[in-house]
């Protein structure tokens, strides 16, 4: 398959996108236009004119992608990293968090996930509590953790990298469980047969198996961290941060702001998962595997 015959179709996808986008501009934004001819007493304004209006307006019920865009360009372009307007700078306060909690996460998910398939205790013990603590809603939990470790005289980073922990750490563990599990029985049989020790059957045939399911795992755990750590800004007071860019644009009817926030952290997460891809390649033909897709 060319280049050209995947990047068409996604081109296409996303012309049909913008276009219903802009659609929903002038219907959700023309009620306002309306009132305020109303109010002053004055005629509706004809369709072309209520197109160049609603699209326009300082703060829309929805933007047009291009003031979306516009904003982002002067949030980033225009605007000195260092300063607290800067979306870089939010995104790197937002970043920080994410792969801190990542990092947690990760080690802790595969701490567990080795436990549990070599501890029947911990298979029977853990596993269900690891699935239950799934069950409880991130914006139930992460007040409560801000609110504890700031007791304790813990604040700024740790406790939003923990709520990225709390969400990243399961899809490791559940991920790594079926990886370090998938060798069947053939080949646990022949390194019983070799006398391979615990440690070598699971350095030389329960580790690289799961490598595969281990990417998968973090490439979902990196995107869910970021939204982690957004929420973990949103109900400290943070000042920085893209969830406190969403919460301020939020509170003061920014929704360009809030807009351009959300694709910045869209794009944070794309680039994530897109780096974890990468190092899943790369280990992948480290390992001798063909990377998916490749050509016989």
């Amino acid at each position: 398959m060319t280049a050209g015959s995947k990047t068409i179709p996604v081109l296409t996808i996303v012309a049909i996108i913008v276009a219903i986008w802009y659609a929903c501009v002038i219907w959700m934004n023309a009620p306002f236009e309306y009132d305020q001819a109303e109010r002053a007493k004055t005629e509706p304004p004809g369709f072309s004119e209520l197109i160049s209006r609603t699209m326009a307006q300082e703060r829309p019920v929805l933007p047009a992608p291009h003031q979306v865009f516009t904003e982002i360009y002067k949030t980033t372009v225009q605007k000195k990293i260092t300063s607290k307007r800067s979306l870089v700078y939010h995104a790197w306060i937002t970043l920080s968090a994410t792969l801190l909690g990542f990092l947690i996460g990760t080690a802790l998910g595969i701490a567990l996930a080795v436990g549990i398939v070599h501890n029947l205790a911990m298979d029977k013990s853990v596993m269900p509590w690891v699935i239950t603590s799934q069950t409880i809603p991130i914006l139930a939990i992460a007040p409560m953790i801000i609110v504890v470790l700031n007791a304790v005289g813990i604040s700024g980073l740790l406790p939003k990298a923990l709520i990225s922990t709390y969400l990243s750490f399961f899809p490791v563990v559940v991920g790594m469980v079926k990886g370090l599990r998938s060798p069947d029985r053939a080949q646990l049989d022949l390194m019983h047969t070799y006398s391979a020790s615990r440690a070598q059957t699971f350095w030389k045939l329960r580790w690289p198996s799961s490598m595969p399911y281990l990417f998968t795992s973090l490439k979902v755990a990196v995107a869910i961290s970021l939204v982690g750590a957004i929420v973990g800004e949103m109900p400290t007071g943070a000042v920085a941060g893209l969830g406190a860019r969403l919460l301020a644009g939020s509170y003061y009817g920014q929704t360009i702001q809030i807009w351009s926030a959300l694709f910045m952290a869209a794009a944070l997460a794309a680039t994530l998962v897109m780096i974890v891809g990468l190092a899943h390649t790369q280990v992948l033909k480290r390992m001798g595997q063909k990377p998916e897709g490749a050509a016989p």
